[in-house]
């Protein structure tokens, strides 16, 4: 038998620490400060671990693990103090801290390790500690371990693979954090991860960044589907059992990739080709969790499992441990998702897709099993109020439609998509965003072009051509004086995550086009709405020909003005596309499916990235 780490404790300061140390940290009666010049935790009173960095998923580590009893191991100094183990049970809003001390720690100038075993109460998702000092306790770290059999441990080579395109600051800081923190520097060696950087802007000093564990690739810009799939061949080259797919504005954890590591050195083998998803944090809320895994449910959206939880707290943290992720059409978003090679090897690399759906599609059909856990994570810019008709309307139109061919999606489903697109037309199209509309078009009329198309596009160039339609935000001090002054914004309606309640939704159902009104009927005022969601709210903009769209600060904005014109020749070519789908679908749906195990083989890749380097 030998120890094997879980999970290392968290004391720095990584910046997101500071304002919410309960990530790490929680103080009952006491306190506890990160000393960054010796890189210790000084903790005074009562201070407990139960936390979202710290405490140990237990109830996962038994479920996807082979996981008996487990450990922990301080390493401090100081006054004298107590170890008391806490848990948390699922629904419970409360930690429960054991009545009997689990150590006692005699005061001590000298750096001592204690290891204490750690009880697990039936029914117990979450087990942690907490440290009652009698004055000042120093403590240099931690872990949790549990022992193992030398013959059960699997094999594990992780090959991290992070896509980039011109984030030169975000990409060479965390190339230094894992260089430092996985492999002990520049000078380091290690045999259990490997980094592949892949420049899809080619920007990077491929020479100077890459040594012994970091490889640097410059690739085409051949989008996030593109980057993703010359990661996984490198790892496959690499004989990596695993390839830990990685966003590139992100601000990793390194303590991820570890427990990561740890958690597939014991995967049982129910979970043995699982998926392992990490958390995307808010970079700007940094205790909050955005979403994990998500799913596609039968109307055709996409729902986060978790969503915009507060993970410094013991209810949001319980709640994150106890939701179930194993639900039907699960995907994994590439922030942080790690898949093993011999499901890459099986079920392909990904469809050209350029960006969007692309990790939705691989997931639904790969019909992924997930692992999450608590401090497996990223932080991440929020998503919120970074709509681009480009991205949100063309790319998603054509790839969802995409994937539900190559994937055999349900037909229900598909249907369900199909009358949101036509209703989203339809409300974009009344609210004089014109230019989003023709990128919904253009989206449903290059999917009917079967996958020829995707298999001979040039992801960027079309990218730059469709972005040129994106609505153009500028400074509102750059724009008409008069129109903005008559039309400021709202604050309550700028918000995209904004509920808005059965009345405003019932209203915006009901066809109120403004395009249909005689000009005596209408209001040459200005009017404010937000720029991504149609006129809302309706009672205040549904006659107005002249309106101003702001982004959800209230500082940038585009002023729309009606064109008949336009409307009437957007609404027939929906009428000929619409048209042209109900006919042909079933025909480009066949072509997709013959076309799809060519589309993600590497003879494909390997052949368009040659085609694209050469562009």
């Amino acid at each position: 038998m030998r120890d094997h780490t879980l999970a290392s404790l968290v004391f720095d300061d990584e910046g997101f620490f500071a304002e919410h140390p309960q990530i790490a940290v929680r103080t009952v009666c006491g306190s506890a400060t990160y000393d960054a010049n010796d890189g210790e935790l000084v903790a005074r009173g009562d201070v407990d671990f139960t936390t979202y960095l710290n405490a140990l998923s237990i109830g996962k580590w038994r479920q996807y693990a082979n996981v008996g009893g487990v450990c922990l191991r301080l390493e401090l100094r100081g006054d004298a103090a107590t170890v008391y183990g806490t848990c948390l049970r699922p629904g419970s809003a409360e930690v429960e801290r054991g009545s009997a001390p689990l150590a006692r720690i005699e005061p001590s100038d000298d750096w001592q390790m204690t290891d204490v075993s750690v009880p697990v109460p039936e029914g117990t998702h979450i087990v942690s500690f907490a440290l009652v000092s009698e004055g000042e306790v120093r403590l240099r770290g931690g872990s949790w371990y549990t022992q193992v059999n030398e013959a059960a441990i699997n094999e594990v080579r992780l090959g991290i693979a992070t896509t980039t395109f011109r984030k030169e600051t975000y990409v060479t800081r965390n190339i230094e954090a894992i260089r430092t923190e996985l492999f002990g520097g520049s000078d380091g060696a290690c045999d259990k991860f490997h980094l592949f950087v892949v420049d899809n802007g080619r920007t990077l000093d491929a020479e100077a960044l890459s040594d012994n564990n970091v490889t640097v690739i410059p690739n085409p810009n051949v989008g996030g589907s593109g980057g993703f799939a010359r990661g996984m061949m490198a790892a496959l080259d690499a004989d990596c059992t695993h390839v830990l797919l990685m966003d590139d504005d992100v601000r990793v954890f390194p303590e991820s990739f570890k427990r990561t590591y740890n958690l597939l050195s014991l995967v049982n083998e129910r979970y043995a080709q699982a998926f392992v998803e990490g958390g995307m944090l808010n970079m700007e809320d940094p205790n909050i969790l955005f979403e994990d895994v998500a799913t596609v449910k039968r109307d055709g959206m996409y729902y986060s499992v978790n969503r915009s939880v507060p993970i410094d707290t013991v209810e949001g943290m319980g709640a994150v441990e106890a939701t179930d992720v194993e639900l039907p059409r699960t995907y994994g978003a590439w922030w942080y998702c790690c898949i093993p090679t011999s499901v890459v090897r099986s079920k392909g690399l990904p469809l050209p897709l350029f960006v969007r759906c692309d990790d939705v599609e691989y997931g639904l059909r790969c019909e992924a099993t997930f692992m999450t856990m608590n401090g497996i994570c990223v932080w991440h810019e929020r998503f919120e109020g970074r709509f681009k008709g480009s991205v949100d309307s063309y790319q998603l139109t054509r790839n969802f439609l995409i994937m539900a061919a190559c994937d055999n999606l349900d037909k229900s489903i598909v249907r369900a998509f199909m009358m949101r697109f036509r209703r989203t037309f339809h409300i974009f199209l009344r609210s004089m965003n014109y230019d989003t509309c023709d990128l919904m078009l253009d989206g449903l009329a290059d999917y009917l072009k079967g996958p020829s198309f995707i298999a001979e596009a040039d992801g960027e160039k079309l990218l730059m051509k469709n972005g040129k339609k994106n609505e153009p935000l500028v400074d509102v001090e750059e724009l008409d004086s008069q129109i903005i002054g008559a039309a400021k914004p709202d604050h309550r309606y700028l918000a995209a995550e904004r509920d808005r309640g059965m009345l405003l939704k019932t209203l915006e159902m009901i066809p109120h086009d403004r395009h249909v009104l005689p000009d005596v009927l209408l209001s040459k005022d200005p009017a404010p709405m937000y720029f991504s969601r149609g006129a809302y709210p309706a009672r205040k903009t549904m006659r107005h020909s002249v309106l101003v769209a702001y982004d959800r600060t209230g500082k940038k904005a585009h002023i729309r003005t009606m064109d008949r014109a336009r409307w009437a020749r957007l609404r027939e070519r929906m009428h000929v596309l619409m048209a042209e789908y109900r006919k042909r679908n079933n025909e480009v749906v066949a072509e997709y499916r013959d076309a799809m195990p060519y589309l993600t083989s590497r003879e494909f890749w390997e052949d368009y990235l040659e085609r694209r380097s050469d562009a």
